[in-house]
């Protein structure tokens, strides 16, 4: 018979709910057993051990193309890395970048000449590799790389160059020691002197015996503030040359005589189409910072149910830390947020899978792809790293200790915010998504016909892209717009006032952003309203999580079960509207009064799940193996 915990961690396991099952088996072997050390050098020994047990089981295969060599299955790639999240996260960013980043450019940019050359050697660690991307000097801004790759038509080879030293190249994973070969995103200049923008080369940049090529200089970033077990490093390159067949060349390419030529033409487009390509490790960047959170909320949920501190009156024995409310309070809207967010990351990687295995994916949504890829990244990460510290506090002196692996989480995942897009970045591309129909739609416009459109069109722009589509507009029909305290848990209530919050938001962006435009360069009517649009961006991002959640309650097939998830919902919009509460009741949303009631109805929410508290986290998935910590095994506590 099926638990509830089983029927939990089923809803939430999602489409590759056989993956997760597999990995688990997978990481069940002691080799995976989560360890902690901040030397680096036992660090990347083990990772680079364990990286290769992962190859001789055919760990790579999924995220390459059958005719590569591949078995062609994306959503499964990008579950598998998620899953080495909750092992050790140095592990799963050694592997993102080696097949997801490395690999990836080389498949996604490259054409068969790359493909016969690279991509088994990749897959089964005979040929490391980096992706050299970020430099000293420019990170989120990628189109202004000072890398340069300047074609010589005389020897057909592409020189690469730092010209200046912001130009080197900076954080690189796997550049301080293992990588062989570099994908070098670089200007590239034809022999004309024209600058045809970033484009990416494959460049060796070390010997079989791991000594720098010639040109080439590689220095370590050594301690950083957490993934021991990956090898960041910097590299500089003085007029290195390669010959011209490393240019990745499927949406540009220069022949042997220095004409550059490119199947799409703008150049803008051209580069946001290769970055577009490689959206997957974005993808897997936010999903293993949710795995690794949920970890660290598992952990501190069953020490809080061991764990007693002062006695109650009438009582002989102290106080559960669960049994009381601030506890709750801490951690269930956490472990409610967990759940949301693992429900909109399921929707993403089966729209990722869907698009990366199409024969001709749909620009519109592949753009849309992106976009949410960058929202959930943004909230994944920034949850990961609340939920981690708020999960090391509730544990006290023992959520210090590296024997029970919060420390190490807090560490590992903090970089996460940063990297594969800063999250602030990311949060103004959602933004500029959204606004850029906006733009096409309002120019002029009488101030009539843009309060009817902002009335009308928006609304349906907002919702015509939800997963959840077939069920919300039963919902919202639903809903109870009454002061009633009780109609703050109606799913349509809900529904309503965090789409009318995204509404109201978009359009009051979109009309402060006309006005300003008119008195003002475009730059700074937008650098004027940037706190408003980070703002608009995060709550379309909470309604996009809280309709995938209410998806997610749907497609579960015990009706007890559902129940639970109903309440785990409540709990998580209700968390973000009181988050919020200042701009919903400055705009008129919520009285003072309703206000008062969504504080209420989260303690109710909470009291009604602290019998639930360890289903829930059972619900997690997490294997006992990765669970370890040593606080919570009571025998290992010496006797006074």
């Amino acid at each position: 018979m099926t638990t509830t915990a089983e029927h939990l961690r089923n809803s939430l396991d999602g489409r590759f709910r056989d993956v997760k099952n597999r990995m688990r088996r997978e990481l069940a072997d002691e080799v995976f057993r989560p360890h902690y050390t901040p030397n680096t050098v036992i660090a990347r020994t083990k990772v680079g051990e364990q990286l290769k047990i992962m190859a001789s089981r055919g760990a790579a295969e999924d995220g390459f193309k059958k005719e590569h060599g591949g078995n062609g299955d994306v959503g499964a790639a990008i579950t598998q890395i998620e899953m080495l999240a909750m092992s050790d996260l140095s592990l799963m960013v050694k592997a993102g970048v080696q097949w997801g980043l490395f690999g990836g450019a080389v498949e996604n940019l490259g054409t068969e000449r790359h493909h016969q050359a690279y991509v088994r050697r990749i897959i089964d660690l005979d040929l490391l590799g980096c992706f050299a991307m970020t430099e000293t000097g420019h990170g989120s801004d990628v189109q202004a790389l000072e890398t340069t790759a300047t074609y010589d038509p005389g020897t057909e080879e592409f020189v690469i160059d730092s010209p200046t030293r912001t130009a080197r190249k900076d954080y690189i994973g796997g550049a301080a020691q293992t990588a062989r070969v570099a994908a070098v995103f670089a200007q590239l200049i034809t022999a004309d002197g024209v600058n045809h923008g970033v484009h990416c080369l494959v460049v060796p940049i070390r010997d079989d015996d791991g000594n720098d090529l010639p040109g080439v200089t590689t220095s370590d970033c050594h301690y950083k503030g957490g993934l021991p077990g990956v090898d960041n490093g910097r590299i500089q390159f003085d007029h290195v040359r390669v010959p011209r067949e490393n240019l990745l060349n499927k949406y540009a390419d220069v022949a042997a005589d220095g004409s550059y030529s490119s199947p799409i033409e703008n150049p803008n487009r051209r580069f946001f189409t290769m970055l577009g390509t490689l959206i997957r490790g974005r993808v897997t960047v936010g999903g293993s910072a949710g795995a690794a959170a949920r970890v660290a909320l598992d952990i501190a949920t069953r020490y809080a149910l061991q764990r007693r501190q002062f006695t109650a009156p009438d009582d002989e024995q102290e106080v559960l830390l669960m049994d009381y409310l601030i506890h709750q309070r801490r951690l269930l809207p956490l472990i409610a947020r967990s759940y949301a967010l693992q429900f909109a990351q399921n929707e993403l990687v089966s729209r990722c899978h869907e698009l990366q295995t199409a024969d001709d994916p749909d620009p519109e949504d592949q753009r849309e792809l992106e976009s949410r890829a960058a929202g959930l990244k943004a909230a994944n990460t920034w949850h990961a790293t609340h939920a981690i510290q708020e999960a090391r506090e509730a544990c006290g002196g023992a959520g210090y200790l590296a024997e029970n692996r919060l420390i190490a989480l807090k560490a590992d995942t903090d970089v996460f915010t940063t990297f594969e897009g800063d999250n602030h970045v990311l949060t103004q591309l959602v933004a500029k998504e959204l606004l850029t129909a906006y733009a096409d739609d309002i120019k002029g416009m009488s101030p009539v016909e843009w309060v009817r459109f902002a009335a009308n069109f928006a609304g349906e722009r907002v919702m015509k892209r939800t997963a959840a589509q077939t069920i919300m507009q039963t919902i919202l029909d639903t809903r109870q717009d009454n002061e009633e305290e009780g109609s703050l848990f109606n799913r349509g209530t809900q529904v309503k006032m965090f789409e009318d919050r995204e509404e109201y938001m978009l359009a009051s962006v979109a009309r402060r952003l006309q006005g300003k435009s008119k008195e003002m360069s475009a730059f700074d009517a937008f650098n004027a309203v940037q706190d408003h649009v980070l703002h608009a961006a995060g709550a379309h991002i909470d309604r996009i999580v809280l309709e995938a959640f209410v998806a997610g309650i749907d497609s579960c097939e015990d009706e007890e079960t559902r129940q639970i998830l109903g309440m785990v919902c409540d709990l998580y919009a209700l968390s973000v509207i009181e988050q919020d509460k200042a701009w919903f009741v400055e705009h008129r949303f919520l009285s003072t009064e309703r206000a008062k009631a969504v504080t209420r109805g989260i303690n109710d929410r909470c009291r009604r799940l602290r019998p639930l508290a360890e289903t829930l986290v059972d619900g997690f998935g997490i294997p006992e193996q990765l669970r370890y910590a040593e606080m919570l095994h009571p025998e290992n506590i010496p006797d006074e």
